[in-house]
């Protein structure tokens, strides 16, 4: 809005004159007296009534002649709107007038006072809260999960199974000429008997495993570009990743994933809290970033991002419970980062048939956290026995180490070890990382391990 200049405003009044009466007063006290007889004087009562009527009939005059100044310079001076220009508001100096003026200046004769120095304006430049730009640039990197996994229970010595199905999130990281390159939780993946990816087009592929690192939850996962439509890669894009440790406290991001398994959604917050240290259910402890975005079942695996579209956490679901509000947290993309590139390099992991799935050479017991607290023996898979003449006995594998490991891929479980080698085939090599008990500590050992046939 646009407000008066004082001084302009005051330079449309005029010093008002004397009124008639007075001095008609003075000029009587300076004439001499008469000699010759006066005639009668009107009565002090008439006189004063007609001297009060004069000066209420010149008061009336000046008045009219001030107001009528006044308000012209008001119209003048005080455009009250001016045309906007996108994403700015104009703004005038001054003292703020409550008069509203009977017809506004046109942009010549506002430039013509602005070029005359009658009046400032200063241009104040409006902070971009329109996050469509964003949302809609980089959901073609987002990805949902769908994995489909089997359940064993065992009551009474007899073993049943049923099938389950869970939901996620990811994030397409990379390309190469044969496949699109995704990230995600561990957690999401770890399980499934097999997965399937849901584009952006809504199209699904079949994944496959590229490597597991349950200590930081990251997972890598492939598309074959042979699964998917010329359309659906002209669609989907690979996204962008920044760099977590710029963060700060009270910025704004963004938390894109397939919340609860009904498709892509999107959830805007700030960061509450940096290298927050957190130890999950299955006893890995990691800083995270937190915020106040929503982040429910389903975005784990899901895109943190910043206000430049860039991927700076994957979301994570796996901490808090359903008593706490406002705290989602994410994986700091910086802390994971070279994890994530060394399993981009990996060779994709296709399953082979069961009749050719390789065989390390080994019995084995699981050791879970409860027997891992009690014995003070690593989590992971106890070997009981080694076969005679197998690759775990040319490799050097004994009885009493602790496999936890394969190929860079974390196994704490019996389970998962088996899901990771029907990825292997009969004559493949794969890196065996076990602990052994050397002077009553444990120590990390990797030995390379090639895979015999079955007995």
């Amino acid at each position: 809005m646009y407000e008066n200049n004082q001084n302009t405003y005051q330079a449309g009044y005029q010093t008002p004159p004397q009124n008639t009466y007075q001095a008609y007063s003075q000029y009587a006290q300076q004439v001499p007296p008469q000699q010759e007889p006066q005639p009668p004087q009107p009565s002090p009562k008439k006189h004063a009534t007609a001297s009060k009527l004069l000066m209420s009939v010149c008061m009336g005059l000046l008045f009219g002649i001030f107001a009528g100044v006044g308000l012209y310079t008001v119209r003048l001076v005080t455009p009250a709107e001016v045309p906007a220009q996108a994403g700015a508001q104009a703004v005038t100096s001054g003292t703020a007038s409550t008069a509203a003026p009977a017809a506004l200046p046109d942009m010549e004769e506002l430039q013509n006072l602005l070029s005359n120095g009658e009046t400032q304006v200063t241009v104040l430049t409006k902070e971009e809260t329109d996050l469509t730009g964003v949302v809609a640039d980089v959901m073609p990197s987002m990805v949902s999960i769908t994995e489909h996994y089997t359940i064993s229970t065992t009551y009474w010595g007899q073993t049943y199974t049923q099938d389950g199905e869970g939901s996620g999130s990811g994030i397409i990281i990379g390309e190469t000429d044969d496949e699109y390159i995704i990230v995600t939780n561990n957690h999401v993946v770890e399980d499934a008997n097999d997965l399937e990816i849901t584009f952006i087009d809504n199209t699904t592929a079949p994944a496959y495993l590229k490597g597991l690192d349950a200590s930081t939850d990251v997972a890598v996962i492939a598309v074959m570009k042979e699964d998917l439509d010329d359309e659906t890669m002209d669609t989907i894009k690979v996204a962008e990743l920044g760099d977590s440790d710029s963060l700060v406290l009270g910025q704004n991001v963004i938390a894109i994933g397939n919340a609860l398994g009904y498709g892509q959604s999107v959830t805007t917050g700030i960061v509450s809290a940096l290298d927050r240290e957190i130890t999950t259910s299955d006893g890995n402890t990691q800083r995270y970033i937190q915020t106040d975005a929503a982040i429910n079942p389903g975005n784990s695996g899901g895109a943190l991002l910043n206000m430049a579209g860039q991927v700076v956490g994957i979301n994570s679901n796996k901490m808090g419970g359903e008593s706490i509000e406002g705290m989602g947290y994410a994986i700091p993309i910086t802390a994971v980062r070279e994890t994530i590139e060394e399993f981009m390099g990996r060779d994709t992991l296709i399953e082979v048939d069961e009749d050719d799935m390789g065989f390390i050479g080994i019995y084995m017991q699981e050791v879970t956290e409860q027997i891992s607290k009690y014995y003070g023996i690593p989590v992971g898979i106890y070997v009981s026995e080694v076969v005679e003449g197998s690759g775990a006995e040319n490799a050097g594998i004994i009885a009493g180490d602790v496999v936890v490991g394969v190929n860079g891929s974390n196994v704490k479980s019996i389970d998962s070890l088996m899901k990771l080698m029907k990825y292997y085939a009969i004559g493949d090599n794969v890196d065996i990382t076990f602990m052994r008990n050397e002077g009553g500590e444990y120590v990390e050992h990797t030995v390379t391990v090639t895979l015999g046939e079955k007995p």
